[in-house]
């Protein structure tokens, strides 16, 4: 990491509670593995958007929230969902993960953790563009988590947030009001 980028971080980790990491693919996590062992080293929850078809270098997150086309990239299809329950688990242990939050647009999402698997059904009413769905669900699971939720209780409110952006044109944002009216 870039000594100034890897200054930077020490210095503002100890301030929060919850890391999020959007990988976009462009190179600019190019030191991940570092940064997630230095918050998890720390107490931090880490939580990752993932891209590409290496995982590996999630390993020891908190959490990582791939769609349907991300996560079959990296485990390959599934044909039901006991098979897709037995490749995600696998995955979550392998990579020593405490979660995976798979977001599985109309059919909502699915975390997957030791516990076993919790599914929220989409809530959108009408779906009018997708643009920063993902961000706003991982955005959202990041503050409540941050504000004292576990990631079972903080699922519900991050599906909320994502089937109301998704019912706007464009990039859009959910309002405190909207989330909890």
């Amino acid at each position: 990491m870039l000594a100034s980028q890897s200054a930077t971080f020490e210095k503002l980790l100890p301030q929060h509670d919850t890391v999020l990491f959007s990988d976009y693919g462009k190179g600019g996590l190019a030191h991940i593995g570092l940064m997630i062992d230095q918050a998890r080293a720390a107490g931090k929850v880490v939580l990752i958007d993932p891209k590409g078809s290496d995982y590996s270098r999630y390993r020891n997150a908190t959490a990582i929230t791939p769609n349907r086309a991300e996560l079959e990239q990296v485990t390959g299809p599934w044909s039901d969902e006991a098979d897709l329950q037995t490749k995600v688990q696998n995955l979550r242990e392998t990579l020593q993960l405490d979660a995976v939050l798979l977001t599985r647009s109309e059919e909502g999402m699915t975390l997957f953790d030791a516990g076993g698997q919790l599914h929220v059904p989409a809530l959108a009413r009408e779906v009018f563009d997708v643009t920063g769905a993902g961000d706003t669900v991982i955005g959202t699971l990041a503050a409540m988590v941050a504000a004292g939720l576990s990631l079972r209780e903080a699922v519900p409110v991050a599906n909320r947030a994502g089937g109301i952006v998704v019912g706007k044109f464009g990039t859009a944002t959910v309002s405190y009001q909207e989330l909890f009216a």
